[in-house]
């Protein structure tokens, strides 16, 4: 009921929630102002308005009927005051707790940095510690190490002085030796020579008693010698059995000996003919013991092989096709009868089959393949002779027959009149004519070249069938890119173990289309084709071949197959049109130049009269042998030991080359290039023999 008189009127109440502020403290006693004065100034300030306020109101509520439930109402008001200044206290005491609690963790959280603080100290100062540690230790090892170093170095002085000593006192030790030993060799010489000087009848007589007595004992030795062999063989003579067993050892002996080395050379030879493969041998089907070594599974799959079709994978003009199977199955026949096998030849361009036919007929007719290159015996020089007969001999020894297959046999079959070839090569093709003369049972041989014209009239004479491989047809050509595409594009694309995808499109017209592009190229050309689309399916990111590509690689080998025919067009007219400069090899024919087929029968019918003229002229002018002289050199002389007809017929053919040109052709030297009958080296001077 402060307020009721007047009190803490004007004061502000404290908000809750926050400390009541301690009362101030009372003014110290003893001031300025007397003790006295305290009570007056202390009333001197009352206000009673207050007090009057206070009795009116008390009077009126005693007066008032609802006095009494004033009186409660204010007793509960103040006790209302009391309850909210009591939880004002409570609220006062635990602000008091909570700061004393912040004030213990503030407190605590200052520990705890100081802690850390003092912890960071330590550490630094153990850090330090250990740093000072560590130079003083290394301090401690580098003086070590400079003391080391410094007793490492007196201890090597140390002994390379005791060394230098060491040495001094062993070179003066030697050197006293050395004297020591001088006056001791010379102390014995002289005693030596004394003691000799003293001796010498005594030595002399020693001297001549043991020379006598050598000289008995060897005549003694060479008696007892002399009477015992002579013994012996009085008594080896005198038995004849002893001679006849003597004489027939010692031959047999030699017969032994001789025989064995002979023996083991045939053997040599024999096994080498049997497993060996001739050094021509390129490539052959025929079992050896190297190749069964190197490759056994091969081997035995090859024994177990059946015979095959001859023109499996062969893809050939229906003509060409009935001619090579009645080859094939008279060749299978003559291998079952035991039969005499045919010679063929195969011409044609490049890249049309001949290789590949001639493998499938040995595999069709049960026989062995052997390949061998005409580029291969010119290297071999004059070697090659023995090389040619020991691949007939190698092909002679087979017991299931042997296909011998020459490519490009041109190369060294040429003829051996008009082409220039060495003596060696002229030596190896007499060594293949002699072993190709007669029909064999052990071997088939067949020739494949590109230019059979240059054969040598011999060779024409050995083969038994010609068998022409043209260029493939548009039907042929369908079958060869079907073929390939078929290997090299569909089989790769469905066989799921590569990295190749086909887009799709009509493949079939997509072949047919192809096979009219490709006009005039060989079945080599047209495979090379296929592989050229499998290599740009490789190559692309996604690995998928599209028609675009196949049509771009298809032109692509249009125009090379073009430049190529362009090539050899230009090569062919420059030929048979232009004559050789001087100088050249006569390559171009007798007449310095090649005429065209066309043209060939008009120049036969113009060089034939001249020819009979000159030979009519010329017969009746050959000199008799008599008068020839056969040591002048650079004239139109015939030697003795040739041929009339020989002769006549070489001097007729120079008369008409001297009719159709007036220089004759050279070599690249600028000399004649022929031979008389006799060997003889042509003149120098260019004039015909």
């Amino acid at each position: 009921m402060s307020w009721l008189f007047g009190l803490n009127k004007g004061q502000p109440e404290a908000p809750s929630g926050l400390p009541v502020p301690p009362p101030p403290p009372p003014p110290p006693s003893g001031g300025s102002s007397g003790g006295g004065d305290k009570p007056k100034d202390k009333w001197s300030n009352f206000d009673p308005t207050g007090l009057e306020r206070a009795a009116q109101a008390a009077k009126e509520l005693d007066k008032s009927r609802h006095a009494k439930e004033a009186l409660d109402l204010a007793r509960m008001q103040e006790q209302t005051v009391q309850l909210e200044h009591q939880s004002k206290m409570k609220e006062y005491e635990a602000a008091v707790e909570q700061l004393k609690g912040d004030q213990i963790r503030i407190q605590a959280e200052e520990r705890r940095k100081t802690l850390n603080e003092e912890t960071k100290q330590h550490q630094a100062r153990a850090q330090y510690q250990d740093k000072l540690a560590r130079q003083r230790y290394e301090d401690q090892m580098r003086q070590q190490q400079a003391l080391n170093e410094e007793n490492l170095r007196k201890q090597e002085e140390s002994v390379q002085k005791q060394e230098a000593m060491r040495k001094a006192t062993i070179e003066h030790e030697m050197e006293l030796r050395h004297k020591n030993e001088l006056l001791r060799i010379e102390a014995e010489s002289k005693a030596r020579a004394r003691v000799e000087r003293e001796n010498a009848d005594i030595i002399r007589e020693q001297i001549r008693l043991k020379a006598a007595e050598h000289r008995q004992t060897v005549l003694e030795s060479i008696k007892t010698a002399g009477a015992v062999f002579g013994e012996g063989f009085r008594a080896f003579v005198s038995d004849w059995d002893k001679v006849t067993a003597t004489v027939a050892g010692l031959t047999l002996l030699a017969v032994g000996v001789y025989s064995a080395r002979n023996a083991t050379a045939v053997a040599g030879r024999y096994i080498e003919a049997r497993l060996g493969k001739p050094s021509l041998v390129r490539e052959t089907s025929r079992f050896t013991v190297g190749e069964a070594i190197k490759h056994p599974v091969k081997t035995v799959k090859r024994l177990k092989s059946k015979p095959q079709d001859a023109l499996e994978g062969v893809v050939l003009s229906p003509s060409l096709e009935e001619r090579v199977r009645d080859v094939a199955i008279a060749t299978r026949n003559t291998r079952q009868n035991k039969g005499l096998y045919r010679n063929i030849l195969m011409y044609g361009p490049p890249g049309t089959g001949k290789t590949l036919f001639a493998k499938k007929l040995a595999m069709h007719s049960g026989m062995d393949y052997a390949i061998m290159t005409g580029g291969d015996v010119a290297p071999m020089g004059r070697d090659g002779v023995t090389a040619m007969h020991k691949v007939f001999d190698w092909a002679n020894t087979s017991r299931r027959g042997l296909l011998l297959f020459v490519d490009e046999a041109d190369a060294f079959l040429r003829k051996r009149a008009t082409e220039k070839i060495s003596e060696d090569l002229r030596a190896t093709l007499n060594a293949f004519l002699y072993r190709t003369g007669e029909q064999s049972n052990k071997f088939m041989l067949v020739l494949a070249s590109n230019q059979p014209e240059q054969f040598d009239w011999a060779i024409n004479d050995r083969i038994d069938e010609i068998v022409n491989f043209a260029l493939p047809g548009p039907e042929e050509r369908e079958r060869l890119v079907r073929l390939y595409f078929d290997k090299y594009v569909l089989e790769p694309a469905t066989g799921g173990r590569q990295r190749m995808k086909l887009a799709q499109f009509d493949y079939g017209k997509k072949c047919s289309e192809i096979a009219k592009r490709t006009e005039g190229m060989s079945g080599r050309e047209i495979s090379k084709l296929g592989v050229a689309w499998q290599a740009a399916a490789y190559s692309s990111e996604d690995g998928v071949l599209t028609e675009a590509m196949i049509d771009a690689r298809v032109d692509d080998a249009v125009k090379q197959h073009l430049q190529k025919m362009d090539w050899l067009h230009r090569e062919d007219e420059a030929q048979t049109l232009t004559p050789p400069p001087a100088g050249a090899t006569g390559g171009g024919g007798k007449m310095g130049f090649t005429l065209p087929l066309s043209e060939a029968p008009q120049a036969q019918e113009v060089v034939a009269p001249a020819l009979e003229l000159n030979t009519e002229q010329e017969w009746g002018s050959i000199p008799p042998s008599s008068d020839l002289d056969p040591s002048a050199e650079g004239k139109s002389a015939i030697p003795a030991e040739q041929d009339c007809e020989d002769a006549v017929k070489e001097h007729s053919l120079t008369k008409a080359e001297s009719l159709a040109q007036p220089a004759a052709s050279t070599d690249s030297e600028g000399k004649i290039e022929k031979e008389d009958k006799t060997g003889s080296s042509p003149p120098k001077d260019g004039t015909p023999v």
